[in-house]
């Protein structure tokens, strides 16, 4: 067993060299820092996309699902469907009609998702999200009504209404007043009735605002969208009813609707919140893996330096360990000395990193609107992955003091 008293003489000591040697000590842990603040910092993007997508699906109920005409992780080519798609037919109203027909669905209704540019007298908006669907829309996705009103049930026949988002109204209309202006949604143009704030928790990817929505009728008759990726049945089923069986009824009345021998496969897929985000907690996880690869060349590199620094500070002390060993120093202590050296040297670096990482957190935290945190785990990690870089690649420089005859040691000029 190590005393606790050589550790902290170690520490002391390995302070003393890193403050004789300021700037090759800084330069030595930048890399550290530099991996260690980049774990966590991706580390807080994760969970905060994590809960995002948590805090989204709660609102839209434990219950919700959705119908496709066919369900792929990666959008399909519409211009070249395989043809296991192919045969498939557009879902239709009369789709979503066969659901609400069947006492334990709450509701059952089409949205189109359009990818569309948003134009008032010259300004426009980036390639934006405008959602197509009917009067039950915040009621699914949550929001708040600021002004105005929703859709009535005539215009949801296909007027070319629109409630639009907030922030998209301050971009295109600054402080003129929107309601009842009219903006033009990739050309065609749709009179406002209304403004929403969009809920702060609503997963929406960088690219994919909402921009408002619009009648299911007046997108499916005026605008040009995907019958395969951007077209679905939004289900509910009624609280007192699992998502399992409410999935077998649905698929009951579809088959029934689109006349549906036994033993032929259903030509419609049904995805669940669950798969959601188990498609997302895949993608979060890639996203992450491949910020830790990155971060681990930067680790790589702090432990090099650290190597470096470590023989040459054997050297410049190779009289130092001599004298030691003529007084009686064991091997098992010079090799200890460097090794703690080493570790505080890594573990100095790990805990600025840790500072860094929170502070870009918090940063992102503002640019990115998540609701994000960095998580506990990352900065124990991180702890644990400092002071094991400094064993490591601390290890040779240590030995090899430790391996000085110590007549020669003092005979070294």
């Amino acid at each position: 067993m190590i005393p606790l008293s050589r550790i902290g003489e170690g520490v002391l000591m390995a302070l003393d060299a890193m403050r004789a040697n300021k700037m090759r000590s800084a330069l030595t842990v930048l890399g550290v820092i530099i991996g260690v603040a980049t774990v966590m910092t991706m580390a807080s993007i994760v969970q905060g996309v994590r809960s995002q997508i948590f805090n989204a699906i709660e609102v839209a109920g434990p219950t919700t699902f959705y119908v496709m005409r066919y369900f792929s992780q990666t959008p399909l080519n519409p211009d070249n469907l395989p043809y296991e798609v192919r045969i498939r037919p557009v879902l239709r109203e009369s789709d979503a009609e066969a659901i609400r027909q069947v006492p334990e669905i709450q509701y059952a209704g089409m949205w189109i998702q359009v990818f569309a540019r948003l134009e008032y007298q010259g300004t426009q908006t980036q390639m934006i999200t405008v959602w197509a669907a009917d009067d039950h829309y915040m009621e699914l996705q949550g929001g708040t009504l600021l002004r105005g009103r929703f859709f009535t049930r005539s215009e949801l026949t296909g007027e070319q209404v629109m409630v639009l988002e907030e922030q998209t109204a301050e971009h295109l209309f600054g402080r003129l007043d929107p309601m009842e202006r009219t903006v033009r949604v990739n050309g065609v143009p749709f009179r406002i009735i209304g403004i929403y704030l969009k809920p702060d928790n609503i997963f929406e990817p960088p690219g994919q605002e909402t921009a408002g929505i619009i009648p299911y009728r007046a997108a499916k008759y005026n605008l040009r969208y995907d019958e395969t990726n951007t077209l679905w049945i939004s289900v509910k089923g009624r609280p007192e009813i699992s998502v399992a069986k409410a999935q077998d009824l649905v698929t009951v009345a579809l088959r029934r609707e689109r006349k549906l021998r036994p033993g032929v496969p259903n030509t419609f897929d049904l995805i669940t919140q669950d798969q959601i985000l188990d498609i997302m907690g895949s993608l979060t996880s890639a996203f992450f893996g491949v910020m830790v690869a990155l971060s681990s060349v930067a680790l790589l590199v702090g432990g090099i330096g650290v190597m470096a620094i470590m023989m040459v500070s054997v050297t410049d002390r190779t009289r130092e360990i001599g004298l030691r060993k003529a007084l009686g120093a064991t091997r098992r202590e010079i090799l200890l000395q460097f090794l703690v050296e080493a570790a505080t040297l890594t573990l100095m670096g790990g805990l600025l990193g840790i500072l860094v990482g929170l502070g870009l957190g918090e940063v992102l935290k503002r640019v990115l609107n998540l609701e994000s945190s960095v998580p506990l785990w990352s900065a124990a990690l991180a702890t644990v992955v400092s002071v094991g870089i400094g064993l490591a690649f601390g290890l040779y420089p240590a030995n090899k003091a430790a391996a000085m005859d110590p007549i020669e040691a003092l005979r070294h000029e």
